[in-house]
């Protein structure tokens, strides 16, 4: 709205990034991103007030899930008010005037380079490096200044950093997206939710789990994603996140009440609105 502030949100990597991307794509363009690092400094620049929200990557279609997140979500607590999917389209970037035959080192951050794992086999003996963020990388072709060099990364680092895309859409599936969360210090109240993110712990007995995943099934709740995490100090044992999702809410409502006599230390991380999956 005019004359209101931009809100400001915390995204992993610099400007270009998939993170920025996402956070566009969300919050419209009336914001102002806060660049981190690393994951831990995004959940450190929400908790400290420094961002209104965040905006944290999940899972990848083709890498799979970026298990120490889950850590993250159990370690800050933060609630989950929303989620995106963003298609993945990546681009191998180097320097004007380079050809393929130059390049020595591709450089990204880990995510993309499993995403682009049959790509660059094809090139060997290319030197694979990781890097904290896509855009960095891109970032860092354009200022080493030396044609050996390459990056993973979007079109809009191309753009911003003069690169040329040496070679177009090098994912390894086509249908390529990532699942963006996005996180707020505050309970998301809203009465549209229809999705749900969930962590617990289960006894060893035999079919304890089961007997959990029955219960949403006799609920008419949709499983979409589970996720076992080891928990830190006990060897052999797992915390469980879920994410489910309903047609009506109370049923959903049902479900947990149920479930929350079946399992120890039930935490809902977030009730939001499910995401659409839109391939472009």
């Amino acid at each position: 709205m005019p004359g209101k502030q931009k809100l400001k949100i915390a995204i992993q990597g610099i400007s270009t990034s998939f993170h920025e991307v996402a956070a566009h794509a969300y919050f419209s363009k009336r914001i102002e991103t806060v660049e981190c690092l690393s994951f831990y400094a995004l959940c450190q620049s929400l908790k400290k007030g420094e961002a209104d929200f965040a905006v944290m990557a999940i899972e990848n279609s083709i890498a799979g899930s970026i298990l120490p997140n889950y850590f993250l979500l159990q370690e800050f607590r933060f609630s989950i008010v929303g989620e995106l999917y963003v298609p993945i389209h990546m681009h191998l970037l180097a320097l004007p005037g380079t050809k393929l035959k130059d390049v020595k080192l591709v450089e990204s951050h880990p995510m993309a380079i499993r995403q682009c794992a049959e790509f660059l086999q094809a090139l060997e003996p290319v030197e694979i490096r990781e890097s904290d963020d896509t855009a960095l990388s891109a970032k860092l072709v354009k200022e080493k200044g030396d044609k050996s060099r390459a990056a993973i990364a979007n079109e809009y680092a191309a753009k911003k950093f003069g690169l040329k895309i040496l070679e177009r859409r090098i994912e390894t599936h086509k249908k390529n997206f990532t699942r963006f969360l996005i996180l707020s210090r505050k309970r998301n109240d809203a009465t549209e939710s229809n999705k749900a993110s969930l962590y617990f712990e289960v006894s060893h007995d035999v079919g304890c789990l089961a007997d959990v995943l029955g219960t949403f099934k006799t609920h008419h709740i949709n499983l979409t994603k589970i996720q076992s995490i080891p928990i830190i100090g006990k060897p052999h044992e797992y915390s469980f996140h879920i994410d489910v999702e309903w047609k009506n809410k109370k049923m959903y409502q049902q479900a947990l009440q149920a479930v929350i006599r079946q399992v120890h230390n039930l935490n809902v991380l977030g009730e939001y609105k499910k995401g659409k999956i839109e391939f472009k």
